[in-house]
């Protein structure tokens, strides 16, 4: 799936009903909005530069802020709804499924990041 197969399809679980996902579709979107990003990032670097395509996520979020020419934003926003996303995705006791006016901001969010990092990629 590409990062717009993955955004469409939270879009989707976000206006529609589903019976099968009650319950689950919060993390669901979550995760698919963390792999959107992944997916967005992992094009830029194997555009840019093909190594860093390679290593964790973690290290590709902290390269980032090399890149010459990008948002002076995108490295700090593109971390911290990595990290908002990780933690949505994962159950905690005692904690509340993200809500889905949460997930329609990471939603928008995460759309944001994608096209100003295929800008990158086409530029």
């Amino acid at each position: 799936m590409t990062a717009p197969r993955y955004l469409d399809t939270v879009d989707s679980l976000l206006r529609e009903s589903f019976p099968d996902t009650a319950g689950r579709w919060p993390r669901a979107c979550a995760w698919l909005l963390r792999l959107a990003l992944e997916d967005a990032l992992r094009d830029l670097w194997n555009r840019e530069h093909p190594a860093v395509a390679t290593v964790s996520m973690r290290a590709q979020l902290l390269s980032l802020r090399i890149l010459r020419g990008l948002d002076p934003t995108v490295p700090a926003r593109a971390d911290y709804l990595w990290a908002c996303l990780s933690r949505a995705g994962h159950y905690h006791p005692y904690e509340l499924s993200p809500t889905a006016s949460e997930l329609r901001g990471w939603h928008n969010d995460v759309y944001g990041l994608v096209v100003a990092l295929n800008a990158r990629i086409t530029g």
